[in-house]
């Protein structure tokens, strides 16, 4: 019996593991989705805290909150676009400002292999190192129709759940310990991608203005991927950091803004990650480091770039689900930085 089982299971993950590289179209633009629904639940949620909107039609008001997500997105779309635009144009003033920087290194110290550096730096093409680092935004963009198409059919849904979860569960105490744990569930979940975007939100604003201060092209696209990166801990805030860094390297042909942008960036990085968001977050989950580049890499894997931006997301997902029963509560722990979750004590 137990042999059958471990069969079983392995033969589970074997065809989850299938089913989500070979469904990823269908797939990746349902989670996005479910995530904006999330986050219009949270517009919904504050909005309800001002007294007369209290007596607005719930349906008004879910409306209104998702209008006011879909014309930040636009916005921001729009924005990040002509950045984009921006960096393409400056392009060979990037080119001729590495080769500049090359040959003084290679006058100043004499060395050989800087030069053999030099060859490589001339054979470096920036449009596919652009084209690769946008690559991930442009395929999440490319997708708006089938995440609107799937939020809008999750707004719909959303009414009607309660009356199809007591048709499920005639029982009351059934019914009463289900409802109560799915909003154990969906408390933790939208607490979770609040406290995140606010934060990430916070350090995509400060870092946009310290940019902007030292002169950095495009600070709003560099920003709008500080504020991507930064759901990813760690590795995240490196790699948004490093970035703008190079580039502005690249924009002035000296090391000086570069070193700048290291600094007065990877600041903002530590105070809001390390400061400002644990005390926000309180008891909140924890992913393990160790965890954080498992899934980065499995989720890389399975899904590319796209996968790598989403996969500390779903694991903070899971993991607030796995810790809701009994079951799978230790998997959850395991899987936490600090071996605590919400409900320790």
């Amino acid at each position: 019996m137990n042999h059958s089982k471990k069969i079983l299971i392995l033969l589970a993950v074997v065809i989850t593991v299938l089913v989500l590289i070979y469904a990823q179209s269908i797939i990746i633009p349902f989670i996005l989705a479910i995530l904006l629904w999330f986050i219009i639940r949270v517009i919904k949620k504050l909005l309800l805290k001002i007294k007369f909107i209290k007596r607005v039609p719930n349906w008004l008001i879910s409306i209104f909150s998702t209008l006011v997500l879909l014309s930040f997105l636009v916005l921001i779309v729009s924005m990040v676009t002509n950045n984009i635009q921006q960096l393409s144009e400056a392009l060979p003033i990037y080119e001729e400002n590495i080769n500049s920087m090359t040959e003084q290194i290679n006058q100043t110290l004499e060395i050989d292999v800087f030069e053999y550096l030099g060859e490589y730096t001339k054979n470096i093409n920036f449009s596919n190192i652009l084209s690769s680092l946008f690559s991930a935004l442009t395929g999440l963009f490319g997708n708006a129709f089938m995440i609107l198409l799937y939020l809008l059919f999750l707004l719909l849904e959303e009414p009607t759940f309660s009356r199809k979860l007591k048709r499920m569960y005639p029982n009351p105490d059934r019914f009463s310990h289900v409802q109560n744990l799915i909003l154990k569930i969906d408390t933790s979940i939208t607490s979770y991608i609040s406290i995140k975007s606010l934060s990430s939100l916070m350090t995509g604003f400060l870092s946009y203005f310290a940019l902007l201060i030292i002169g950095v092209d495009a600070p709003l696209f560099w920003a709008f991927l500080i504020f991507i990166l930064n759901f990813i801990p760690t590795i995240g805030s490196l790699i948004a950091t490093a970035f703008p860094a190079i580039f502005s390297m690249l924009q002035f042909g000296e090391f000086t803004p570069a070193f700048l942008v290291l600094g007065i960036v990877g600041a903002i990085q530590v105070i809001v990650g390390n400061i400002i968001e644990p005390k926000l977050m309180g008891k909140s989950l924890n992913i393990s480091p160790l965890v954080v580049f498992l899934t980065l890499a499995l989720w890389g894997l399975i899904w590319g770039v796209t996968g790598m931006l989403l996969s500390v997301p779903i694991t903070v997902i899971l993991i607030i689900i796995l810790s809701e029963f009994p079951d799978s509560r230790p998997l959850a722990v395991l899987l936490s930085q600090k071996g605590e979750i919400a409900d320790d004590n």
